[in-house]
């Protein structure tokens, strides 16, 4: 997802698509009290941050990798089903001959296809806000499964960056 659009979802309320302040909006603020010329500024102030964030789009595009839900399949699930949530021939027929019943079997993949589908839909519902939802929950689980070792070493470097202390995953006077 483009910056360019991200930054039209953080100010498409104020801001037209080519991100200059909408008519109306200037109108209204000045209409409150707001000095033309402060109104003025800010529209450059902005246009000049839409058009950075434009440049970089055309120069450096940011790299969107497509994740689908069967990406956070588990590997017994990847045995199981499809990547649409329904269930493999192969283990369906395994299953019925183990004495799995067939109504449990079609619950199993009833639940697993609204997986998938609410995963299709937060997913097209954050990519249109420039969200890339599958790599936000691919790396919260890449985050979380890292080592405690890991995770000190990383708060070493976040300290020396001066990040929050809500940020870190320790409290900073007992994980050292």
């Amino acid at each position: 997802m483009s910056r360019v659009k991200r930054w039209i979802n953080m100010h498409g309320k104020e801001f037209n698509p080519d991100g200059t302040l909408k008519d109306e909006v200037r109108q209204q603020k000045i209409s409150f009290g707001a000095d033309p010329a402060a109104v003025d500024s800010y529209a450059r102030r902005m246009k000049t941050s839409y058009d950075e964030w434009k440049h970089l789009d055309e120069t450096s595009p940011e790299e969107w990798v497509e994740y689908t839900a069967y990406d956070f399949f588990t590997p017994t699930e990847k045995e199981q089903f499809n990547p649409d949530g329904s269930l493999k021939p192969e283990y369906m027929e395994s299953e019925l001959k183990k004495g799995i019943s067939e109504g449990w079997l079609s619950e199993m993949e009833r639940r697993k296809k609204i997986d998938v589908d609410n995963y299709n839909k937060v997913s097209a519902k954050k990519a249109e806000m420039g969200i890339n939802f599958g790599q936000q929950e691919m790396n919260s689980r890449n985050y979380a499964s890292r080592t405690y070792v890991q995770r000190r070493k990383q708060m070493e470097v976040d300290l020396r960056n001066f990040e929050d202390t809500d940020s870190l995953p320790f409290d900073k006077d007992t994980a050292f």
